[in-house]
Formats: C-alpha cells, sequence, structure tokens
C-alpha cells in the first residue's frame, strides 16, 4: 500500500494563482501547479497574500517566514517556486531543477508574452469568456505601449493575440466576433494559419450561398478553399461517428418512428444535462 503524507493542513480556503485563476488548497496542489505552469507564473506570484495563506490556511508558519525575504528584497521567482518545492518534497531534487530552469527561462519574456501565454491557457481549458476579457485588456495595454513609444514583442505576437481571441469567440460559437479577429490576424500576417481560420468562421456564420459569394469576390483567398473544404469533410465524417451523433440520430429515429414517450423521456435527461453543463461553464468563467 502507497501511503502519501501531506505537508501543512489542507485549506479550508482556497488560494487562487494570479494570472492563472487556479485555485489550490494544499502544499502538493500548490507545487503541482508551479510544475504544470511554470512557463505561465510570473513575479505577481510572490506576494503576502501568498504568504498569510502558508501560514494561516496550511500552519506553515515557518516556511512563510522562510519566504518572506524573497517577497520583500526582490528574490527571482525561480528561487522562491524552488524554494517552495524542496520545502514540500513533493517532487524529487531533478525535477525541481528543470522546474526551475523553465522559470529562468520565462524570465526572458515581456509583460505582454507572458500574458498572452496565460490567456492561451485559458482557451486551451475552455474557459473562453474569461480569455476573452484577458486579451482586451491585453490589447489596450499594447495600444497604449505603442502610443508611449515602448518596446512591444514582434508583430506576429499581436496577429497571435487575435487569432487566439478569436479561438475563444469561436469556442463560444460567436463566429461573427471570431471571424473579425481571424481578419485581423490575417491583415497582420497573411499566412496560411490565419487565413484559414478567417475562412472557417466565415463559412460556419454564413449561408453557403453567401460563402461562395464571399470567396469569388476575395480571390487572394481562393487558394486555401479546397484545403478547408476537404478538412471540414473529414471533421463531418469524424462527427458522424461519435456517440454524440449517433445517440442524436437515434433520437430523430424515435421521433419519425413515433416513440413519443421515449422521445420525450430522453429530451428531459438531455436538457438538464445540457442545463448541469452550463452552470459549470459559468462557474469556471467567473
Amino acid at each position: 500500500m502507497r501511503v502519501s503524507v501531506s505537508v501543512g493542513c489542507y485549506a479550508e480556503k482556497p488560494y487562487q494563482i494570479p494570472g492563472l485563476e487556479i485555485e489550490v488548497r494544499s502544499m502538493e496542489e500548490l507545487c503541482y501547479c508551479i510544475r504544470e505552469n511554470a512557463f505561465l507564473l510570473d513575479t505577481s506570484f510572490l506576494s503576502d497574500s501568498l504568504l498569510r495563506w502558508i501560514e494561516e490556511e496550511c500552519g506553515l508558519g515557518e516556511l512563510a517566514e522562510r519566504l518572506h525575504p524573497l517577497v520583500h528584497k526582490r528574490g527571482t521567482l525561480s528561487a522562491f517556486a524552488t524554494a517552495i518545492l524542496d520545502y514540500v518534497g513533493f517532487y524529487d531534487g531533478e525535477t525541481v531543477q528543470e522546474t526551475a530552469q523553465v522559470l529562468r527561462q520565462g524570465a526572458g519574456l515581456s509583460a505582454v508574452e507572458r500574458r498572452k501565454s496565460q490567456l492561451d491557457y485559458m482557451v486551451k481549458n475552455k474557459r473562453y469568456r474569461a480569455a476573452i476579457k484577458g486579451y482586451e485588456m491585453l490589447l489596450v495595454r499594447w495600444q497604449e505601449q505603442e502610443a508611449r513609444g515602448d518596446a512591444l514583442p514582434a508583430a506576429d505576437c499581436l496577429a497571435k493575440i487575435w487569432h487566439n481571441k478569436g479561438v475563444a469567440f469561436a469556442g463560444l460559437m460567436l463566429y461573427d466576433r471570431a471571424a473579425e479577429c481571424f481578419r485581423k490576424a490575417y491583415g497582420l500576417d497573411p499566412g496560411e494559419e490565419y487565413c484559414m481560420s478567417y475562412l472557417a468562421a466565415m463559412r460556419l456564420l454564413v449561408t453557403e450561398e453567401e460563402y461562395v459569394s464571399f470567396v469569388a469576390e476575395h480571390k487572394e483567398v481562393y487558394r486555401y478553399t479546397l484545403k478547408l473544404e476537404k478538412q471540414l469533410e473529414k471533421a463531418v465524417s469524424e462527427w458522424e461517428s461519435q456517440p454524440d451523433y449517433l445517440r442524436l440520430y437515434h433520437r430523430r429515429e424515435m421521433r419519425s418512428g413515433g416513440d413519443i414517450q421515449k422521445y420525450d423521456e430522453d429530451s428531459e435527461r438531455l436538457v438538464q444535462a445540457l442545463k448541469d453543463s452550463y452552470r459549470d461553464c459559468q462557474r469556471s468563467s467567473d
């Protein structure tokens, strides 16, 4: 039998990692978050609020005291995180050093690039609404820095911000807003990826007739349309083999076959499942 021994208490109040909006309730969860998201952490991680949580919620006053100078004397992010990992002992020495190296490498990113990485993480985890708000604030920051003449990342970074904001809108099935974001990304960097995303959003947004007219008016994108159609055909084929599609097909057969009672019962179960899923999505986006 394998027995895991926790370091400190299990917190009644969780701690939310700045920028990532991830909640942790134990030192082991905190260590896991550091390891898995090392490239996304920034100096906001060094905070008095984290020290208070470690001391008051986890009962580790000794560790909080040890970390205090790193917060107030401008210690490095890697030194701060390494001190936590070493104290808890959740990972072996080699893993701790690998994590420290990732943290040191990430220190070379600008604030804009680091924030973009954090927001991209949210999109990857389907936290679309929170990511969109973050991208909007990041774009405002970009404009302000540009107006002041401050140094900014390469232009392709701005294109990626617009593109990934579009991905978040597409995740919410807001294809008109997604298309606008993809169009701006394509305008900044006229490459295949951004053009394909723009075309895909338009394909989902308008009727087939309107899409054909749109392509006819934009001959510069025509070479990508055939490739997109092949991708859509493949996606449809894969979707039709999925359990969700088969269930919908079965529901249609029940209705057309006159088995209304079973159809209504299945509808009630489906609606309740969708409501539960929606509530979970809303809670994770708040």
